[in-house]
């Protein structure tokens, strides 16, 4: 319900395109792929960060941007879906060396395209649960976790604070 009236306030203007997407509910978190115009998705991430003001009384807690990606030829997600998996999958850790983030944000990502494909061929119930659908794609916790406490994730404050700094000081300052 949260999401739904989120994008329903941001497309009210005309101008702004409709949204699309994935929305993963898993017990402990939520994954959260966003596709819209530029102006949507700072609306969406202004909304996120004064969601998280509230403190520990906030409806989500610990929330991350992972990307942010602009002049994207074609949509990956055609509609909007939305999806609940059970307790994240807990796959062995196969190395001791921890993974760059960005190579963690790439396996999260093409997991997620890959369950977006398996929720568009079934299409008649996309409420299933995604077990149903793809058993072997839910994102792993420990990729979850990595996530969540990823120093170069920022928080939806930090996204829109560093987004309307300039970029560059002004010469005469």
């Amino acid at each position: 319900g949260y999401h739904r009236e989120l994008f329903e306030n941001a497309i009210e203007d005309p101008s702004r395109e409709p949204v699309s997407g994935l929305l993963l509910l898993c017990p402990s978190s939520v994954c959260h792929v966003v596709e819209s115009c530029s102006s949507t998705i700072h609306l969406i991430i202004q909304e996120l960060a004064s969601l998280q003001t509230q403190g520990h009384g906030a409806l989500l807690q610990e929330i991350k941007v992972l990307v942010v990606a602009h002049n994207i030829p074609t949509r990956l997600f055609p509609d909007w879906n939305v999806a609940a998996a059970p307790s994240p999958v807990t796959h062995p850790s196969s190395s001791t060396q921890p993974q760059p983030t960005a190579e963690v944000v790439a396996e999260c990502l093409a997991l997620l395209l890959r369950l977006a494909d398996c929720i568009e061929e079934d299409n008649e119930d996309t409420h299933d649960n995604v077990h149903t659908l793809a058993p072997e794609l839910p994102i792993p916790e420990e990729t979850i976790n990595v996530l969540c406490n990823a120093e170069e994730c920022l928080s939806p404050e930090d996204f829109v604070r560093i987004y309307l700094s300039p970029s560059q000081p002004a010469l005469d300052s």
